[in-house]
């Protein structure tokens, strides 16, 4: 019988289900894995040992609903990435800002949280975010940095460091996580995981629209495709009549129920037929920063490319397309404008921010209404430019980053303007997916050679852009790749 880390999170939901494993096992050894582990990961900022073994105790008091889709994370245990709020648990940020004495402890928790809860998972704490969410790694001044399970000293991206980290290395099946310029797709890449960036709109809780140009959405991370669709169905509540119920301003279509699921464990797509897949390392940085393809990368995209049409699809160059001038400028003022809503004036506290935050904040509320029109203008303009170039395919392939996840204390801590240039150059791919509102996934194609740092090598992978609501096609591609490339059999050391 193998460990239950090393089961999928689909197996562990349909042995939960069926009595085989109880909810108290499953929630234990998760537990004990974190002790053990976590130490030298920083995968979690808080464990709530006493709570998730209450909610495992509840939930088997109460057994499992009858259909799956009452709950279809029923059992599972999970982490709360440390930007959503769990009520009666502190909320960092990531931040010295919001640690004692400006401790924040919420008495609600946030929507996507009560989303997971009603899907029935058990929260096993709080994973590592860095400081309110804005870097692309998560190393803070607040605690020790999330380490890269397959090189620990390398970092694992960001912003939802923490949750890849911990779904990396077998402290949680699953975990979710939110991406406003690739926060769940960078980190996943970094640790040859599976990152998920749903379409604008689709989820009702942490689905964008609720977010200054409609950038951050909550996804899964994941081992698996399957483990990510059946994130992604516990994230889109259902109603009796099997709509996922949408805020009244929206009309985004139901889904049948299960059906993310059904297509990442069957493969198949809804096309039916093989795939169009235009390939380019397009970037809307390319021209305003030093946007250069490392060789590991390029590896990883021709691997991407080369298992794509041994499966039959059709993969083309896409056309070398001319970057947006106006998107680095726009994009910088929009990235600002949201951090000048940051719920902090006192002075003492504003001190205690980063460098780069501290920078954000100040040139985000220098902003005037006028310049965030403009610059909302101008992505919108780039938004509908991009959707068109992606709908002449049923799938985009892109590099899923341009570099090596990068080691720890590479990026400059002390010049916010040189820091911003670094992460646009690591991750230049990611947030005009963002932008556009299309649904975006991350998955492993290469690992680099064995080094005394990383003796297993390091993850570098791929990302594939679909058409709005091509979840499920995305999900499916990513099947078949697994199954071809076969990254959950691969283990870091640490595993």
């Amino acid at each position: 019988m193998t460990s239950l880390h090393e089961r999928t999170a689909t197996e562990i939901s349909r042995q939960l289900r069926s009595g085989e494993l109880s909810p108290s096992e499953v929630t234990e050894h998760y537990l004990g894995r974190i002790t053990r582990l976590d130490g030298e990961l920083g995968a979690f900022v808080t464990v709530t040992p006493e709570a998730a073994r209450r909610r495992a105790a509840d939930l088997a008091a109460e057994g499992p609903p009858s259909a799956v889709t009452d709950a279809p994370l029923w059992a599972l245990p999970i982490g709360d990435k440390d930007l959503s709020d769990r009520a009666g648990v502190p909320t960092g940020f990531g931040s010295r800002a919001f640690s004692r004495p400006f401790r924040y402890v919420p008495e609600v928790s946030s929507d996507i949280t009560q989303v997971l809860d009603a899907a029935g998972v058990v929260s096993l704490g709080k994973t590592a975010a860095p400081e309110l969410g804005f870097p692309s790694y998560t190393e803070t001044l607040v605690g020790p940095p999330a380490r890269n399970p397959w090189d620990l000293t390398r970092g694992a991206g960001g912003s939802s460091g923490g949750a890849a980290v911990a779904v990396a290395a077998g402290l949680l099946p699953v975990a979710p996580g939110s991406d406003g310029g690739g926060s769940i797709r960078i980190p996943a890449a970094a640790c040859g995981l599976v990152g998920l960036k749903p379409t604008r709109g689709l989820l009702p809780a942490g689905g964008g629209v609720e977010s200054l140009g409609g950038l951050v959405v909550h996804g899964p991370i994941a081992r698996t495709a399957a483990d990510a669709a059946l994130l992604l169905e516990g994230m889109l509540p259902r109603t009796a009549d099997d709509h996922v119920p949408h805020p009244r301003t929206l009309r985004t279509p139901a889904a049948p129920a299960g059906s993310y699921l059904a297509a990442a464990e069957s493969g198949e797509t809804p096309e039916g037929r093989p795939l169009r897949i235009g390939l380019s390392t397009f970037s809307s940085w390319d021209g305003a920063y030093d946007i250069a393809l490392g060789d590991e990368a390029k590896t990883a995209l021709h691997a991407g490319a080369t298992a794509l049409g041994a499966l039959g699809h059709d993969v083309v160059d896409a056309p070398a397309w001319d970057p947006d001038p106006t998107y680095a400028a726009a994009f910088r003022t929009l990235w600002m404008g949201g951090a000048a809503a940051v719920p902090i004036d006192e002075p003492e506290r504003l001190a205690l921010l980063e460098p780069l935050t501290q920078w954000l904040v100040e040139r985000g509320r220098a902003v005037t209404a006028r310049e965030l029109v403009e610059a909302l203008g101008a992505l919108a303009v780039f938004e509908r430019t991009m959707v068109a170039r992606v709908e002449a395919y049923d799938v985009l392939l892109l590099p899923a980053m341009a570099q090596t996840p990068r080691p720890i204390g590479w990026y400059d801590a002390t010049d916010p303007e040189r820091n911003f240039a670094q992460q646009c150059e690591y991750t230049p791919y990611t947030s005009m997916i963002n932008v556009c509102g299309l649904p975006a996934i991350t998955v492993p194609t290469y690992w680099t050679a064995p080094d005394e740092h990383a003796p297993a090598g390091l993850p570098m992978g791929i990302q594939l852009v679909g058409r709005p609501g091509g979840e499920r096609t995305l999900l499916a591609v990513a099947a078949q790749l697994e199954d071809s490339l076969r990254w959950p059999d691969r283990h870091p050391p640490v595993w």
